[in-house]
């Protein structure tokens, strides 16, 4: 019964574990350009958004598609990132 209990307090303790690290993930993504500075948490919300001078020589459109594309980028890794998480998780919960 010890075992038992042991096993199930292990991984009680790695999902909180878990969830503490897809909690903790953040990512922070700049365009080429340099235009626009995004951060994303792993849930892919934006947490920062900075810009720099180089924005004042895009137009409406191109500011836009940067912005988009930044983002998109940021919240791709943080994707990745939890999915890397899950993935360990899993695998270890398979042992």
């Amino acid at each position: 019964m010890d075992e038992l209990d042991d096993a199930v307090r292990r991984r009680l303790y790695r999902m909180r574990d878990l969830g503490d690290d897809m909690a903790a993930i953040r990512v922070r993504k700049t365009s080429p350009d340099g235009a626009v500075t995004v951060e994303v948490d792993g849930n892919g919300k934006l947490l920062d958004l900075e810009f720099s001078e180089a924005i004042s020589r895009l137009a409406p459109p191109d500011f836009e598609k940067t912005l988009v594309d930044t983002a998109m980028a940021a919240a791709r890794q943080a994707f990745a990132q939890r999915g890397e998480l899950i993935e360990a998780f899993n695998e270890e919960m398979r042992r």
